[in-house]
């Protein structure tokens, strides 16, 4: 995606006359710039409210008193292709990418700060020997520890992060309608829309570009394809509008023990939680420690499905089918999936058949699923290949389409969250048991189905 980038100055007016940058005070996120910065003689120019990448001397000249005519060109437009960018950069480090971003956008851009290993962004940026900023979202629910390190890493790097707080009157309203821990039942959105989405919306309102921690190993369901360099999906910039916001992440091509080997060595402080067995790192209630073996990413909200496992800070990252989808969440422009002739599909008499069965001969896996969902199609070949393999092996692999008119039923009756959602039918009990990871390669299903089976 291109996006335009104007080569002239800040649409509020600047000083022609030179100014030393340590009289520049840096403008807080989420406010509005009103300091000047170019007088033309008692008049001013107003440019255009586009997007800009750098500040240019203009060459003024006083035609009357109504008018002025500048001798070079004064709203020189360039289209930047990010796109292009991002395929240039993607075998570059880190610390390449960093520098590019900061040097793009000087003051226009920030860190996004979570008190987790996403330091290293904030090493890499001191490492440029560029000025960066940084931000993080305060909601008020942060482990001890998380609020222990903002402080230690202002102390260590001579900063100030700029925090971000949600809006009282709307803390206060969801807090008494529905308790302090409503998203343990229904879901964790509203509670994050309210504490995280809208406090950032507010903050990337007074920038050009963020820097993110998203690394493309931390959420294989939602991650996998995140570019280096992005126009952002979701969330709008100082200029508004769509295109309007520029989202850098310099680490989405690490994997996490590279990270951790990069903090190890230039001695970066990190959030104890880390050592407790804490990997990814948000509010305490939505956080937990993970086991050897588990995904990082399910320490948090562990309680719901794969798909739900974002916040809504980077729901651009969730792609829409492209078949047509109609209002019951159908497509009929998409093929079926799960096509090994040893997956037994089901019909809905036929999985409550199954769910009455109190004694079988064989123990069942199924899959809930829906077609038209990446995530589904994500594992198709891994759920095939273990079909292929139980084949005669005393387990039966089937397959339950659960969207359209079966939706209401598969959440009501088979603890359908999102798709796809797998059950475990054990020989000897009625009652299917939910499988709780985001890894769904056939060595983690076989071991958690040899585990209850």
């Amino acid at each position: 995606m291109a996006l335009a980038i104007n080569v002239s100055s800040s649409s509020s007016p600047i000083s022609t006359s030179s100014l030393p940058s340590s009289d520049l005070k840096a403008p807080q996120i989420g406010s509005l710039r009103l300091s000047d910065r170019i007088n033309v003689s008692s008049a001013s120019l107003r440019l255009s409210g586009k997007q800009r990448s750098s500040v240019k001397a203009l060459n003024v000249q006083s035609i009357t008193k109504q008018s002025m005519v500048a001798s070079e060109e004064v709203d020189v437009i360039e289209v930047e292709d990010f796109e292009e960018l991002a395929k240039k950069l993607e075998t570059a480090s880190p610390l390449e990418i960093m520098d590019k971003a900061l040097e793009k956008f000087g003051n226009d851009i920030a860190i996004a700060f979570s008190g987790a290993e996403d330091v290293a962004l904030i090493e890499y940026a001191h490492l440029t020997g560029r000025p960066y900023r940084v931000f993080s979202l305060d909601t008020g629910r942060l482990n001890p520890e998380t609020y222990r390190l903002f402080d230690t890493v202002e102390k260590h790097y001579g900063i100030r992060i700029e925090y971000m707080f949600p809006d009282a009157v709307e803390v206060q309203a969801l807090v008494r309608n529905k308790g302090l821990f409503s998203f343990y039942e229904d879901g964790h959105q509203e509670c994050c829309r309210i504490r995280k989405v809208r406090p950032l919306r507010r903050a990337l309102k007074g920038l050009r570009a963020w820097i993110t921690g998203q690394r493309k190993d931390q959420s294989p369901g939602t991650r996998s394809e995140i570019p280096v360099v992005q126009v952002d999906p979701v969330f709008e910039g100082l200029d508004g509008g769509a295109g309007s916001l520029v989202k850098w992440n310099p680490v989405a091509n690490v994997e996490g023990n590279d990270v951790w080997s990069f903090l190890r060595t230039m001695d970066v402080p990190v959030n104890t939680l880390h050592a407790a067995g804490y990997v990814s790192i948000g509010c305490e209630p939505c956080t937990r420690a993970v086991l050897p073996g588990q995904h990082e990413r399910e320490g948090r909200w562990w309680w719901e499905d794969a798909k739900a496992k974002e916040c809504g800070l980077h729901k651009g990252n969730i792609k829409e089918s492209n078949a047509a989808v109609n209002v019951n969440g159908t497509a009929s422009t998409v093929d079926d999936i799960f096509k090994s002739e040893n997956v037994v599909s089901l019909s809905r008499q036929g999985i409550e058949n199954l769910m009455k069965l109190e004694n079988r001969k064989e123990a069942w896996i199924v899959v809930l699923y829906a077609p038209w969902c990446p995530f589904c199609q994500a594992m198709e070949a891994s759920f095939d290949d273990l079909a292929d393999k139980l084949g005669g092996d005393g387990v039966k692999v089937a397959k339950f389409r659960a969207d359209g008119d079966q939706k209401e039923f598969a959440k009501s009756e088979l603890q359908l969250g999102s798709f796809p959602t797998i059950l475990v039918f054990p020989k000897n009990s009625s009652r299917p048991i939910k499988y709780p990871s985001e890894k769904r390669d056939v060595d983690s299903l076989t071991s958690f189905l040899n585990l209850v089976r």
